[in-house]
């Protein structure tokens, strides 16, 4: 039985593409409003930690669940249900009346975008081929910096124009109409697909993922309001029996060839290893480190939120170039060496910033940020860049799809973690100083020795391989070319 070509069609990529902006415009917008937020509903850095944690850490979890669902129920029906859900939350968001229910509702937001985002690319991946393919994966790659820059301004904006008494709630009610237009055209413009063959979802591989990551997250944001008490130091009891209880979960669905969320043979593999130590260390920071520097600047320095959402205009408009323009141009070096470069920007930009912090404090302008952002930008461009390739790079052509999705669920799980572990640095340095300078400061140097790990971790993984070019030129046979 034939049935005719998918096809999806220029409006119809424009809706999943809207989709997509909507999500990241979302996770960036977040940051111009937490002294805002912070204000009207009383809430503190540990309550604005878990606030922003919410929605990575609903994401990370949820993720193989939204690609699963997809494939099994019809990735259109996906959309359009995660599209909803997402416009319920957004509201449930703006009429929020205490931090308890904004974060539940934030939650929510990021449990509907992991639902959204793979429908986006799969969609993409069987109903477009050749050069409308490649197109538009560029446009879905490009859409993070675009998203970062938009986000910044219009959240800033949004917020001070405090529009018929709005205030920061605008930046979750405008998701409103946007949502209901996807609605009204998703159904008639965007072709449905489906897996080949239903897939079940890993629930207790994924429910076991959840305690464990909340085992972490909820200890370190608590911490510094409750004093590292015995009580908060119990929260991290779990974490290791959670592990082995993970690992015991999966490992069981893999021998029975079901399909686990993180599939643990996939751990002995030396790329996928690596690829999950830079997504721990590099992407823990970049959310931590989006958190701490707009409370600096806002709640220690006054700026406005505009102010705030303008200070990083740089900062994406050089990880955008770097993207777009630099990257594909160092295809051809050494992915490690890439990544090297990356660390080695990032880190001269964040010293950068610390010295123009401690220089021009109280009154950091926005000119004075623009050199250590753009250096900031630039590098993590690079970073994000040899993510995947490196990662990947030794995984066997069968297991890309599964390797893919657990490195995935590694990076959502880093971003969600980030602003919990570094602003429970920013808290507990501002508890016993009262001073946003060196709590700011102190939580970016902790950035920069995170990242002097991976710069050295990377360094150690490049001699390695240089000393053994026999098995560099094994590993050139059996990986897939890019």
């Amino acid at each position: 039985m034939s049935s005719a070509p998918i096809r999806l069609g220029q409006f119809g990529l424009l809706i999943l593409l809207a989709g997509q902006l909507l999500l990241q415009l979302d996770f960036s917008i977040i940051n111009v409003g937490l002294a805002a937020i912070s204000a009207s509903l009383h809430a503190g850095e540990t309550e604005l930690e878990l606030f922003v944690a919410a929605y990575g850490v609903a994401f990370a979890v949820c993720l193989a669940m939204g690609a699963r669902l997809g494939d099994n129920f019809g990735r259109r029906r996906m959309f359009g249900l995660a599209v909803l859900l997402f416009c319920l939350a957004s509201l449930l968001c703006g009429v929020a009346t205490s931090v308890a229910f904004l974060i539940v509702a934030r939650a929510l937001q990021g449990i509907a975008a992991a639902l959204m985002v793979p429908q986006v690319l799969a969609t993409i991946h069987v109903s477009l081929t050749g050069r409308d393919h490649a197109r538009a994966v560029s446009l879905y790659s490009a859409i993070g910096g675009i998203a970062f820059i938009v986000g910044q301004v219009l959240g800033g904006f949004l917020i001070s124009a405090d529009i018929a008494g709005s205030g920061w709630r605008s930046i979750f009610l405008i998701n409103l109409p946007v949502c209901i237009l996807i609605l009204l055209c998703v159904w008639r413009h965007v072709p449905e697909t489906r897996g080949q063959g239903r897939v079940p979802v890993d629930w207790s591989g994924m429910i076991t993922l959840a305690l464990l990551t909340l085992s972490v997250l909820l200890p370190t944001a608590l911490g510094p309001s409750l004093h590292w008490n015995w009580l908060c130091l119990l929260g991290f009891v779990p974490i290791l029996p959670l592990v082995a209880l993970l690992w015991r979960i999966e490992r069981g669905k893999e021998a029975r060839g079901a399909f686990p969320i993180l599939p643990p043979s996939l751990t002995r593999i030396s790329s996928m290893r690596f690829g999950g130590l830079i997504a721990i260390l590099f992407f823990t920071c970049w959310s931590g480190f989006m958190f701490v520097f707009a409370l600096t600047l806002q709640a220690g320095a006054g700026l406005t939120p505009l102010q705030s959402g303008n200070a990083l205009i740089a900062l994406g408009g050089s990880y955008f170039v770097s993207a777009a323009f630099v990257t594909p141009r160092l295809a051809n070096i050494r992915r490690e060496l890439m990544l090297a470069m990356g660390c080695v920007i990032q880190m001269s930009g964040l010293t950068l910033l610390i010295v123009t912090l401690e220089t021009v404090w109280p009154r950091p302008g926005v000119i004075n940020l623009i050199p250590s952002t753009i250096l900031i930008g630039f590098g993590q461009a690079l970073i994000v860049n040899t993510f995947y390739r490196l990662g990947l790079a030794d995984v066997p052509h069968e297991h890309a799809g599964a390797g893919s999705a657990m490195l995935a669920t590694m990076q959502q799980v880093s971003l969600g973690l980030g602003p919990a572990i570094l602003g429970a640095v920013f808290a507990q340095v501002l508890q016993y100083s009262s001073a946003y300078l060196s709590a700011g400061v102190t939580a970016i140097a902790v950035e920069l020795g995170l990242m002097a790990i991976l710069l050295a971790a990377t360094l150690l993984r490049l001699a390695r391989q240089r000393s053994r070019p026999e098995e560099a030129e094994i590993d050139a046979l059996i990986v897939a070319p890019e």
